[in-house]
């Protein structure tokens, strides 16, 4: 059992090493940057993009039903009497079918005051992204993950392939020296001045090449070629069209129409979860949503 002394902020680095350890490896942190959570973002925004929803009442806004339905994997719809028929984030559970599905559905809303306990197919609807009602917060972090390390290496690789000398230092002054005229050179400073001291007796500089062909060591286009296959990965995941293969001077129909298949495959998955659950909405509150893909998938098709 833990200590009181964790119960409270501040938490000291053994505490968070082992809350955070559980959900992702000790040595290899990309999320909580400012980078990981552009590509949250990004990849979440495109995942959405897949779906186009009409006929949703006017006074239900667009972002928060998209954002509650892709994110948490489930929105409940039910009435209230103040504010009509809305939809809203909510927990499943406390009651579980005969088939292990869930009964009750829990929503809580400052503005409500209150919690609602609702019954579902009784007083409130669920419509679901997938399946499992999970959402698709796993999927965005992991390609976000996989694209914040790259980029980050190649970040990395370009400012190193600028200058790559080691240098030499007889004392902790000497050595901050050195750091201090390499960032003043590498941030494009007309003019660097040292002191005279931090030359070697024989008035040689106390420096050399640690690897004379650096452009041996850049990478950089792999990485971004890197960042484009892992982005077309994703689009492939989540119903986006692409090739996903590598440009080639031969690349057959067959192959483009195979891709055309594994893109749709769990794309079409999600829009027949999702249409299941707005037909049971419409049906309960006498709507008019509907959900299709925004993307044409029939290329293959079309061609015969």
């Amino acid at each position: 059992m833990l200590n009181s002394q964790y119960k409270k902020p501040p938490y000291s680095y053994d505490f968070i090493n082992l809350t955070t350890s559980m959900g992702q490896p000790n040595i290899v942190h990309s999320s909580n940057t400012t980078v990981f959570n552009f590509y949250v973002r990004y990849l979440l925004q495109k995942l959405i993009s897949v779906f186009k929803f009409e006929g949703l009442p006017d006074y239900w806004p667009l972002n928060y039903f998209t954002y509650v339905l892709f994110g948490y994997g489930s929105i409940a719809v039910f009435n209230t009497d103040r504010y009509g028929v809305i939809c809203q984030a909510c927990t499943l559970g406390d009651r579980i079918t005969l088939f292990k599905q869930p009964k009750i559905a829990l929503v809580t809303n400052p503005v409500f005051r209150k919690e609602y306990k609702l019954e579902i197919g009784r007083n409130c609807e669920i419509i679901k992204m997938q399946p499992d009602f999970h959402g698709a917060m796993d999927i965005v972090s992991t390609y976000a993950d996989l694209l914040t390390m790259a980029i980050e290496a190649a970040g990395i690789n370009m400012y190193n392939s600028k200058m790559a000398y080691v240098f030499f230092a007889k004392s902790k002054a000497m050595a901050e020296t050195y750091k201090k005229a390499y960032d003043q050179v590498s941030s494009g400073s007309p003019m660097t001045v040292i002191d005279k001291s931090v030359m070697n007796e024989d008035g040689s500089m106390p420096w050399q090449f640690f690897m004379p062909d650096i452009g041996k060591n850049y990478i950089t286009g792999d990485l971004l070629q890197d960042m484009r296959t892992i982005e077309n990965q994703f689009n492939t995941f989540v119903g986006i069209p692409n090739a996903n293969t590598q440009k080639r001077e031969r690349l057959i129909s067959s192959e483009v129409e195979a891709n055309d298949i594994e893109v749709q495959s769990l794309a079409t998955l999600w829009l027949e979860t999702i249409q299941e659950g707005i037909e049971k909405v419409n049906n309960m509150f006498d709507l008019n949503i509907s959900v299709k893909h925004r993307y044409n998938y029939n290329r293959g098709a079309e061609n015969g």
